[in-house]
C-alpha cells in the first residue's frame, strides 16, 4: 500500500461532538506523517481530556511495512477501535489519526451502540477535515564543483523539482521530487555531469 502511487489524507484536522444517551464522544482527527507523530497525537489528546472514561485510537501511516493500528481502550472488544479505524479506511486515507475520547454518561449503549457511536464520532470529524490528494516525494543531495553548478540547475529547473542550493566549497543541491519521478532525475543529472555529481540520500 505504500509506494509511488497518489494517496488520499488530510490537510487540516477535524473535529466532532456526539452525544448518545447522555454519553458524549469527543472525535479528534489529524494528519501525521509517520508512527511516531501518530503515537503522540494519540498522547496529546488523551492529556487534553484526561478525566474522560476512554481515548479510542487509530491510525493509518504510510511507511515501509504500511502500518494500521487501533485500540478499544477499554471498551469490549471490537466495538471501538476496529470502528474507528473502518471508518479511516473505507475512506482510503492514510497517514492520518483519529481519536475518538467517550464520557461515560451511566447508560450502558451495547456492542452496537457503541460501534455506531464511535463510527458516527470518526466520520463527523473526518467530514470536518479537509481531505487531499498526495504524492510520496524523495529528497536527496547533489554535490558538484561550481563548474557542473549551472549544469545541474538547468535541469532541476527543467523538470519543475523544488530545491535548494547551497554555495560552500562545492556546490550542493537539495532536491525534493516526487517519488515516480526520482530515478529519472538522477539519471539526467549523472548524465548531464559525465558522473562527476556525488548523488546521495537525504
Amino acid at each position: 500500500m505504500s509506494g509511488e502511487a497518489a494517496y488520499r489524507t488530510l490537510s487540516t484536522p477535524g473535529r466532532s461532538r456526539l452525544a448518545v444517551r447522555d454519553s458524549e464522544f469527543l472525535g479528534r482527527a489529524a494528519p501525521v506523517e509517520d508512527v511516531p507523530a501518530a503515537e503522540a497525537f494519540v498522547e496529546s489528546v488523551a492529556a487534553e481530556f484526561p478525566d474522560a472514561s476512554h481515548h479510542v485510537p487509530a491510525y493509518r501511516v504510510r511507511a515501509d511495512p504500511f502500518r494500521e493500528y487501533a485500540s478499544d481502550d477499554g471498551e469490549p472488544a471490537g466495538s471501538a477501535g476496529d470502528p474507528v479505524l473502518s471508518t479511516l479506511a473505507g475512506r482510503e486515507l492514510e497517514s492520518v489519526a483519529v481519536v475518538v475520547v467517550r464520557y461515560f454518561g451511566g447508560t450502558e449503549l451495547g456492542v452496537g451502540g457503541l460501534v455506531r457511536a464511535y463510527s458516527r464520532a470518526a466520520t463527523d470529524a473526518l467530514d470536518a477535515a479537509e481531505v487531499v490528494e498526495r504524492r510520496p516525494h524523495e529528497t536527496f543531495a547533489v554535490t558538484v564543483d561550481y563548474d557542473d553548478s549551472g549544469t545541474v540547475r538547468s535541469v532541476l529547473e527543467s523538470e519543475g523539482v523544488d530545491f535548494e542550493a547551497d554555495y560552500a566549497a562545492t556546490v550542493t543541491f537539495e532536491v525534493r521530487v516526487p517519488a515516480a519521478d526520482a530515478a529519472a532525475v538522477r539519471d539526467r543529472i549523472r548524465s548531464a555531469t559525465s558522473g562527476r555529481a556525488r548523488l546521495d540520500s537525504a
